[in-house]
């Protein structure tokens, strides 16, 4: 999966995003692509009924054996993400059990987010590990412009927001993006936390 860009300028000075849109964003605001929640765990690959996990090699790192490159070099960023193959060490404890507890035969392929209780501090609360298929929950009540973003993203306990067009483009913003808190636990129940079933 490429990194995905952001829709506001960001001002480096502050980490925050300006109201200035990011170039090759204005497909966002002209209303195209569809609104998705953005979730906050670990980006994953199923592929033929095998599982792979995001490896990115920045700034020049050498990637394992096996790594699958999903863009070329960003010397800007100093990102280059890819795939690398789920294994059976301990280290890959918590995908094995999150592709177990989706029903790992019945998963088509695409990219989902591993989330539960070892993963990004577990904003969501959840008792188990899980994969969440991207795009899977739409949000057509979003907006597309800041000021509305920013309250929009203040009275959502969400992480953020993913525009998907249909030639395969994607833009993201975050609630980080605009300086609001997260994660937000207090406020998932009913969300994310249904039974530890994605809603």
């Amino acid at each position: 999966m490429r990194k995905i860009p952001t829709l506001f300028v960001r001002d480096i000075s502050t980490r925050l995003v300006t109201p200035i849109l990011s170039p090759d964003c204005g497909w966002v605001l002209a209303g195209e692509g569809v609104a998705t929640e953005k979730y906050d765990g670990t980006c994953c690959l199923v592929r033929g009924g095998e599982l792979y996990k995001r490896y990115d090699a920045k700034r020049g790192k050498t990637p394992p054996p096996g790594f699958e490159p999903a863009q070329e070099y960003d010397p800007v960023t100093g990102h280059m993400p890819g795939w690398i193959a789920v294994g059976d060490g301990p280290e890959d404890q918590w995908h094995i059990a999150g592709f177990g507890a989706s029903g790992e035969a019945a998963l088509s392929d695409g990219t989902y987010e591993l989330i539960g209780p070892k993963v990004q501090g577990n904003p969501y609360g959840w008792k188990i590990h899980f994969l969440l298929r991207h795009g899977a929950r739409g949000l057509p009540d979003a907006p597309r412009n800041f000021e509305d973003l920013r309250a929009y993203l203040a009275e959502n306990a969400i992480e953020g927001i993913v525009w998907r067009h249909p030639d395969g483009r994607m833009v993201k913003i975050k609630r980080r993006d605009f300086g609001l808190p997260w994660p937000m636990k207090d406020e998932f129940a009913g969300h994310l936390l249904a039974g530890n079933k994605p809603v």
